[in-house]
């Protein structure tokens, strides 16, 4: 009987995807052998410097290339011994305990058998000499304060052979992963409460940008930019219309400014912008609240404020002396409300778009007198209310969408309630808020009428006065007059949390008043 022949099939061809999805998985795999990393709180710091540190070598030999190419000299940011191709590229290179000594030592024996400062060491005391914050800056400023966690020098090498084959330098490898990396900061935010403050659900995200629509030739500010999501939607928004060189030059120097005081998101932020093809980020690794209010000027303005800033917080004596006696506050997210206002181009039309929570629409005393400020000096034309559990994990207190621009004072106030999930009691971090489920929204965005979801009120007769003049009471909290009595479908823990936070909120007005009593006696 003759036999029937088969042809062989051809192997599956694997995507770039693919291969980037599966070098991350193994390095997360080889991390979760380290006794010294407990969770990926500590895992994806990790793995974001060394692939901050590939990404640095990989973009450096692609403008050496260049400056080599036009007949000009080339200074690296990061000279021999220290480049990743020096230490990191041979995979059978220096490992074990001289690699955590060459890593994190003040002074060791470096890979080429020379005396000199650790890795950390020599990138943190890294300078600019041109007078402007250059990369050098940038690197130093991204291992300030950093120290490696992994106690094997073994895994690391495994871990440092596996990022070597990313490359970088190609655009197709750069996009893909720069969505991994979202995963990944999703994942951050998901692991502990404490990073969700860092992250914002990027479908919030881009409709916030899509509202304020930022033009090229624009400066876009994020003064609390966490780990970088609005200048990275900011970005791509702006990216297509940068079709010349001066254009792109524009993007890519003098467009986006960020803020972020916290080493960790610090480096996320960079490693998330250069993913997505900025270039040299210019984020402001101090207290964006460290300047007295009164001190900024022109200059420090900015067309387009997109931000999440943190809230619940509070910030020390020093920080809360740069605003005014009676605007003083213990809720960093009033402070930075009266930041953004100040940082507002009164030329033109200046526009903010800001994530608050319900707290800021209730509160009264200085609550109330900042927001009098925003009505009278500015437009408050927009106010989205979101549904709880479009922050889980970080947080299920729920929160608003506030859009206000420099064309000012406020005469009416757009509302607009986005719906619950359909068949569902909330959104969840299993089941999130997607882009699609704010498509009534950004229908009704271009072409307002009231409706079932949409409402206005008029800003006249919101502020309320004591005989001194002094705002006492401004209630932006306006329920939706097109829906009756609505039962209260939210978990009793949720309900006693929501209690806590308006009682918490109550207490920090007390506390105001019991000072100003003080200051008049």
């Amino acid at each position: 009987m003759a036999r029937t022949s088969r042809k062989k099939a051809a192997p599956k061809q694997v995507t770039t995807a693919q291969r980037l999805d599966s070098i991350v998985k193994s390095a997360r795999r080889v991390m979760r052998k380290d006794k010294g990393l407990n969770g990926d709180l500590d895992r994806l710091p990790m793995l974001a410097w060394i692939m901050f540190l590939k990404f640095l070598d990989d973009m450096e030999r692609v403008e050496e290339e260049r400056t080599t190419l036009a007949g000009k000299g080339y200074r690296p940011i990061v000279e021999p011994p220290y480049r990743w191709r020096d230490w990191a590229a041979d995979e059978d290179g220096v490992t074990g305990p001289d690699l955590l000594a060459f890593l994190s030592a003040e002074h060791s024996e470096r890979p080429d058998g020379t005396q000199g400062p650790g890795l950390f060491a020599y990138l943190r005391a890294l300078r600019g000499d041109n007078g402007e914050r250059e990369r050098r800056d940038v690197v130093a400023t991204v291992f300030q304060g950093f120290a490696n966690r992994m106690e094997s020098g073994y895994l690391l090498r495994d871990v440092v052979n596996l990022i070597d084959g990313i490359h970088f330098d190609s655009s197709e490898e750069v996009h893909v992963l720069g969505r991994l990396y979202e995963t990944l900061l999703r994942e951050m935010r998901d692991a502990a409460g404490d990073s969700g403050e860092f992250y914002t659900p990027r479908p919030v995200v881009r409709f916030m940008v899509e509202a304020l629509d930022p033009q090229l030739g624009e400066t876009v500010l994020d003064p609390a930019c966490g780990t970088g999501g609005f200048l990275c939607e900011a970005f791509q928004h702006l990216e297509p219309h940068a079709d010349t060189v001066e254009k792109r030059r524009v993007l890519q120097q003098e467009t986006l400014i960020g803020g972020e005081a916290k080493s960790l998101p610090f480096l996320l932020a960079q490693l998330n912008l250069l993913l997505h093809g900025l270039h040299a980020p210019r984020i402001d690794p101090g207290n964006a609240l460290r300047f007295r209010l009164s001190e900024i000027g022109e200059g420090q303005r900015v067309n387009v404020i997109l931000t999440n800033p943190p809230f619940g917080g509070e910030e020390e004596a020093g920080i809360l002396n740069n605003f005014p006696k009676d605007r003083r506050t213990a809720e960093t997210a009033l402070l930075f409300l009266q930041l953004i206002m100040r940082r507002l181009k009164r030329a033109g039309r200046g526009r903010a778009a800001v994530v608050v929570p319900n707290g800021t629409l209730f509160g009264d005393g200085l609550c109330a007198r900042i927001k009098a400020d925003l009505l009278e000096r500015f437009n408050l034309h927009t106010v989205v209310r979101l549904p709880e559990g479009v922050f889980a994990p970080y947080t299920d207190i729920p929160t608003n969408l506030i859009f206000f621009d420099t064309t000012g004072p406020t005469r009416e106030i757009w509302y607009y309630e986005q719906s619950r999930p359909e068949g569902r009691r909330k959104y969840s971090k299993t089941a999130p808020l997607a882009y699609e489920d704010l498509a009534s929204c950004r229908a009704w965005w271009s072409d307002r009428e009231e409706n079932e979801r949409a409402w206005k009120v008029s800003a006249g007769g919101l502020i309320r006065r004591d005989k001194e003049g002094r705002a006492t009471a401004c209630n932006l909290d306006v329920k939706n007059p097109h829906t009756g009595e609505v039962e209260d479908r939210r978990e009793p823990t949720e309900i006693v949390d929501a209690i806590i936070e308006r009682e918490r909120s109550i207490l920090s007005l007390m506390d105001e008043i019991k000072s100003e009593l003080a200051g008049r006696a």
